[in-house]
């Protein structure tokens, strides 16, 4: 049955003291609501469990990240946008903030909230693997006092918690000694955002330096945690004690694998099957103990230097590869980034979680085909360009009047700078590649011009490493 929004009562305290004296009134039933996105659901299906809605959206005593020297404490009201972007959050506590970027679209990540998700208590929730792996600890308040728990244990089954009806969660805090940690999170679903994950994983691990006698790296601590497999988010303990202390061999992979798949506790739903969940999961741990191995082996010259770099630089050095300031900032504060095989997957995921605005940035700091470019971000960046666009620089009159032509139709047409991945193209490619595309529709066209820019990305990361 669906709701009549008559038969409601809705109340906004002024202060989180207010909202706890309401909560703390017997038999009051109140359900306290943040950003909602989770209540507005269940009010659409008719299963809302309370007809009596307590607004603590926006309380300035739950918004807030407070920076102590040994935690950060993250206000219970705080967005999923709010984690994407502040800066220690991002560079300290990557994995919360990769997942912040799976939860539902823009829109949802306004909205919704870090303490929302973990009292929604959906074993699917993309946040709490990695609260569990980063040791997190809540504080929960009342008008009793304020009393601090671990994360890890606070789900004691399926939407069941160690919350009083009394009680609001107030701040997570995660401690600040992970930042050296090498960093793993995947999520299988139908698609990584604005979809319920089938599996999410985030994992974290610190390796000892392999002594020269040993061909693998020795696991020092291992932090896995999974979403989707149990009653509530799980850390894989069995695993973990598997591997801490112990080589990463091939056999000792093989071994993780079958623990993590014999330790969760997967469903059969609408969404998968439990031998699918399973399979996944014994892949995606592999898949992290193969990358922690290979992040083992040494750093080019140019990865080590970059990673030594304070943000500001960091992220200059990544603007000649994509003129996306905010693509440049969040390579930055994704390092360290060891190999090629982690910067250019790292690359392509930043890439695609942009806004549009951000991509046409990318756009704009292009010269248009066949033209120079006397606003270049860096002269590493112009010359880039240079190389990549030799063959129509050198074409004959007729071609170059043609692409001049086309350049200023698509301009017209899209609103945008044409572009293409150049290198390897004659000029004569690149002006049928450019009248085929201003047959496209708007959709399709920005689509091709991001995948455009992911190649130019790629191909200028590899310039940079060999530079």
């Amino acid at each position: 049955m669906k709701f009549d929004p008559a038969e409601f009562e809705f109340a906004v305290p002024p202060s989180l003291r207010a909202a706890l004296e309401m909560l703390s009134q017997s038999h009051a039933g109140w359900l306290p609501i943040a950003g909602g996105t989770d209540v507005m659901v269940q009010f659409a299906a008719g299963t809302l469990g309370s007809r009596k809605l307590l607004s603590i959206w926006n309380l300035p005593e739950l918004r807030r990240i407070d920076l102590l020297p040994g935690e950060v404490q993250i206000g219970a009201g705080s967005t999923y946008t709010d984690l994407r972007e502040h800066e220690t959050v991002s560079r300290e506590f990557p994995l919360l903030v990769r997942a912040a970027s799976w939860t539902g679209g823009i829109a949802n990540q306004n909205r919704g909230t870090i303490g929302g998700n973990i009292v929604n208590a959906s074993p699917a929730a993309d946040s709490l693997p990695a609260l569990l792996v980063y040791d997190a600890e809540l504080v929960l308040v009342s008008v009793r006092g304020e009393r601090r728990v671990a994360y890890h244990g606070f789900h004691t089954g399926y939407k069941q918690m160690d919350l009083g009806p009394d009680e609001l969660v107030r701040a997570i805090c995660l401690p600040r000694r992970f930042s050296t940690y090498f960093s793993y999170a995947r999520k299988v679903g139908t698609r990584n955002a604005q979809a319920i994950s089938k599996v999410g994983i985030a994992a974290l691990a610190r390796i000892e330096k392999a002594p020269e006698d040993a061909a693998e790296p020795i696991v020092e601590d291992v932090r896995i945690a999974l979403a989707s497999v149990a009653p509530a988010p799980i850390r894989l303990t069995m695993t973990e004690q598997t591997l801490n202390g112990r080589h990463l061999d091939p056999a000792r992979l093989a071994l993780a694998r079958q623990k993590a798949m014999a330790e969760i506790q997967p469903i059969s739903d609408i969404r998968s099957t439990a031998d699918y969940r399973a399979a996944v999961v014994g892949n995606l741990v592999t898949e992290f103990l193969v990358k922690l191995r290979e992040a083992n082996t040494p750093q080019s010259p140019v990865l080590a230097r970059w990673n030594a770099l304070g943000v500001a630089d960091a992220e200059s050095e990544m603007l000649a590869c994509c003129g996306s300031r905010n693509w440049a900032r969040r390579m930055a504060n994704r390092r360290p980034i060891f190999n090629q095989a982690e910067l250019f997957p790292a690359a392509d995921e930043i890439w695609r979680n942009l806004l549009e605005s951000d991509w046409d940035e990318a756009f704009r700091s292009h010269p248009r085909i066949g033209e120079s470019h006397p606003k270049a971000l860096s002269g590493r960046s112009a010359k880039w360009s240079a190389g990549e666009q030799s063959s129509a620089a050198s074409a004959d009159d007729a071609l170059r009047l043609a692409l001049a032509d086309g350049n200023r139709e698509y301009a017209k047409r899209f609103g945008r700078t044409f572009i293409v991945c150049a290198a390897g193209k004659s000029a004569a490619e690149i002006l049928e590649i450019l009248q085929r595309r201003l047959r496209s529709d708007e959709a399709t066209e920005l689509r091709e011009a991001a995948e455009q820019q992911r190649q130019i990305t790629r191909i200028r990361l590899r310039k940079w490493l060999t530079e």
